[in-house]
């Protein structure tokens, strides 16, 4: 796991936890107190979305104090609303030990579920994770089938990989994962 964990030690720095979901209060660096006393009000009255922001305010330790525990509560919440960000953070949380034992199966369960929904950066993870064989079985079609659809919105870490990818792979296999990847319906769930 040494691979996917490096990798993702690398998105956490840039993206894990996800700072902001898109529409909330705050801005990428800050949560302050004002927005997240309404991000817990919203949360308890079960809106994800706030969820989703109090558990990155947990996580960060912003305008509260760090309890990765209580974030894990709060992702948990939001992610069982089907809320992408949260489902990833969740994986993330499970694939590193944050705030819960570390379990790859069910990082990799979280990070599938986000990645359905056509979140970037899980699509991702799951293509490093098919890559290498890490928590999944190696599979170098799923692996580029994932990476292709991250790579495709735009993530500079996936098209990378799709080019390393691409030197190992045959073109057979190039060809039935971009089928695979133009069949892919994203589950994306309105919001």
């Amino acid at each position: 796991m040494t691979k996917l964990m490096t990798t993702q030690r690398k998105t956490v720095q840039r993206c894990i936890y996800c700072c902001a979901s898109r529409g909330s209060f705050s801005t990428k660096e800050h949560f302050f107190p004002e927005a997240v006393k309404w991000f817990r009000k919203s949360a308890e009255q079960n809106y994800a979305p706030a969820q989703h922001n109090l558990g990155v305010a947990y996580a960060f330790g912003e305008a509260v104090t760090q309890d990765e525990v209580e974030a894990v509560k709060w992702f948990q919440k939001a992610a069982a609303q089907n809320i992408a960000e949260a489902q990833y953070n969740l994986g993330a949380s499970y694939c590193n030990g944050r705030g819960v034992a570390q379990d790859y199966a069910e990082a990799m369960h979280w990070y599938r579920k986000a990645a359905e929904q056509n979140y970037a950066q899980a699509q991702y993870v799951l293509g490093i994770a098919y890559t290498f064989g890490e928590a999944v079985p190696q599979d170098e079609v799923e692996a580029y089938k994932w990476t292709f659809l991250a790579a495709a919105q735009g993530l500079e870490d996936a098209k990378e990989a799709m080019t390393r990818l691409e030197d190992t792979i045959t073109r057979e296999q190039i060809a039935e994962a971009q089928k695979l990847a133009r069949n892919f319906q994203s589950r994306e769930t309105p919001r």
